[in-house]
């Protein structure tokens, strides 16, 4: 199996070195494992890609470059430069901090898998949440290191399909726990923790001059039963199917007759 993996928290960060063996195990002896990741950290850019300036791309070895760019375009520059052919997976991650609830919108971990499967790519994307019980620990990525592969062999066995022409791809979040304390893994639909997922801070320099500070809200606020973030807090796995496609379905019915009436 050919794999590129990917992420938004940079080249060098430990999470994907934790990925690398994961793709690693997932490839298999025959197996390639290609990164391109960003060169610096682009956390939060979310879908974005560099649509208006031409990204410089960086080789460090035979098969893992990095891109002075977002992670969406990492992705975009591995399948239609770097590789010498499409794989047959992409993983994004593992992102240092969840991705679940509303994190998943402002995501470039999700934004990677996204163009990913944009592009027909069978993708996977991957976070660590962090709490008290494993920031602690000598490898805070202890779970998704140890749980990474059945994750995502799980999503092989689940497949990609696509709906209204868009094609499948799924978002992991592995719980702020040790290894040992995973109780397992649940499909779980994208959580909620409540309005205003972000706010600004403001702060004045020395020189007068002011800045904003971007600050989220607490992370260990449950989400609706069921959901992801309520499925991490009790340890558990979550993985939640995602499409790109932000149609609010249940509302078009509804919609039609507004407008008959108009």
């Amino acid at each position: 199996m050919r794999i590129l993996i990917t992420n938004d928290d940079g080249i060098m960060a430990p999470g994907l070195a934790v990925l690398y063996n994961v793709a690693e195990k997932l490839a298999g002896p025959k197996g390639e494992v290609w990164t391109v990741a960003p060169q610096s950290e682009q956390s939060g850019v979310g879908h974005c890609i560099s649509y208006t300036k031409p990204v410089l791309v960086h080789q460090y070895s035979p098969l893992k470059f990095a891109v002075e760019g977002t992670p969406a375009d990492c992705v975009l520059a591995g399948l239609n430069d770097l590789l010498p052919k499409l794989p047959d997976l992409v993983l994004s991650g593992v992102n240092k901090g969840n991705n679940s609830a509303e994190n998943t919108v402002y995501s470039g971990t999700i934004g990677a898998a996204m163009e990913a499967a944009l592009a027909g790519i069978p993708s996977v994307a991957m976070s660590q949440y962090f709490g008290p019980e494993n920031s602690i620990l000598e490898n805070s990525f202890e779970a998704s290191a140890a749980h990474g592969v059945a994750a995502i062999e799980a999503c092989l066995d689940a497949g990609f399909t696509r709906a209204h022409d868009y094609s499948l791809f799924y978002n992991i979040n592995f719980p702020p726990v040790p290894a040992t304390g995973v109780l397992g893994m649940k499909s779980a639909s994208q959580g909620y923790r409540g309005d205003g997922a972000f706010s600004a801070h403001a702060t004045n320099a020395p020189n007068g001059r002011k800045f904003l500070f971007m600050h989220g809200r607490p992370q260990q606020a449950p989400t609706q039963v069921g959901t992801d973030a309520a499925i991490n807090l009790a340890g558990y796995v979550s993985i939640t199917p995602m499409r790109a496609n932000l149609t609010a379905h249940d509302q078009l019915n509804h919609l039609a007759r507004i407008l008959a009436d108009k």
